[in-house]
């Protein structure tokens, strides 16, 4: 059983704000697997389905970015789901706009909803997606940024990256960690 989560704040005022992309890629996911995003567990939204052999857990929590980890905590706990079955999608400021990078560990980067599920979970040992929001400029601060909406040219590659972010889960799902690591991010950085 795969338990993926999509970070983001809930409502409509932070529908297209930066900090929701995981949401964006969770929406794309349940269309994409005819999953229903339709039940509340754990101050989550919840969808259930399959992939295969495997039972996947669709999640966006409603606890806002940075108490993400309580709903994590509380699903994994739930649906018994390993860490290395605990997939986490996140917007990403060290990473421009529209790239997408894979990650079978590793520590916050500084990123609040990573360290509320880091804290939650006694481990940095799951999966993750990050999406790259691109950097604020001049001396904006960047917990202001991340509840900005997108530019328009921005949303263009935005579009683009929730799509490959989809595609990343799902092969990390058939494939595994290394092999959605090889593919995604070495692909970028060739180019």
């Amino acid at each position: 059983m795969f338990l993926v989560v999509g970070l983001g704040n809930p409502g409509k005022d932070y529908e297209n704000n930066r900090h929701n992309v995981g949401f964006r890629v969770i929406q794309s996911l349940a269309d994409e697997m005819g999953i229903i995003l339709d039940t509340v567990e754990c101050n989550a939204i919840v969808g259930k389905g399959e992939r295969g052999d495997d039972a996947v857990i669709l999640v966006q929590p409603l606890t806002f970015v940075n108490a993400s980890g309580e709903s994590v905590k509380c699903l994994a706990d739930k649906y018994k789901v390993s860490l290395e079955h605990t997939i986490i999608i996140h917007d990403d400021l060290d990473l421009p706009v529209g790239n997408v990078r894979v990650k079978a560990r590793g520590s916050s980067g500084g990123h609040k909803g990573l360290d509320s599920i880091i804290r939650q979970l006694g481990s940095d040992e799951f999966g993750r997606v990050r999406i790259g929001i691109g950097r604020p400029p001049g001396r904006k601060d960047p917990a202001d940024f991340v509840l900005c909406d997108f530019t328009h040219k921005e949303e263009e590659e935005i579009a683009f990256a929730v799509k490959e972010g989809e595609e990343a889960i799902l092969d990390i799902i058939k494939e595994g960690f290394q092999i959605a690591m090889n593919r995604y991010n070495t692909a970028k950085e060739e180019e």
